[in-house]
């Protein structure tokens, strides 16, 4: 078992979310945030899971109120959000550190240190795309937008 299959996380609803579930599968894992102007990539975020959840893809969504307080809600409000705002049917996380000393450990692996694309997430709706082994193959930027031919490239490569 590769070192990111053996995190878990707690989901939105506060129960346990081990990423060992997601072995085998790819996955898009993103910091996410309700009030950021760039939350609006939820809408898109959500037309990749319908266009590829049936191939395979699993889109994560970790919200993340480390960026100017950009999501300042519980996790009960957050849900609500995603679900009224943008229909989500992607799995989100409870609230996590991406930075500093009180880093999740998913964002270790990710970002840290002897991580293939290191350095601290400089902003909400970072992108990580994660093979079927657990590796870590492309980090997009904030502003790369989920449909970006880059992204949809790194996808359709990995699901084959």
């Amino acid at each position: 078992m590769s070192a990111l299959h053996a995190i878990t996380l707690n989901a939105i609803d506060g129960s346990e979310l081990p990423l060992a579930q997601f072995k085998g599968k790819p996955l898009l894992i993103v910091n996410v945030a309700s009030q950021c102007g760039l939350t609006p990539q939820y809408a898109t975020l959500q037309q990749l899971h319908a266009q590829y959840a049936d191939k395979g893809l699993v889109i994560l969504g970790v919200p993340c109120n480390q960026f100017a307080g950009q999501e300042p809600g519980t996790e009960g409000e957050i849900a609500k959000f995603c679900e009224t705002t943008y229909q989500v049917g992607f799995p989100l996380t409870s609230k996590v550190e991406v930075n500093g000393p009180g880093r999740h450990g998913l964002y270790t692996y990710l970002a840290g240190e002897g991580a293939p694309f290191p350095g601290d997430i400089t902003w909400n709706f970072e992108k990580f795309l994660v093979n079927g082994q657990g590796d870590v193959v492309a980090r997009f930027s904030p502003r790369t937008t989920p449909d970006d031919p880059a992204v949809i490239e790194a996808i359709e490569k990995l699901l084959g």
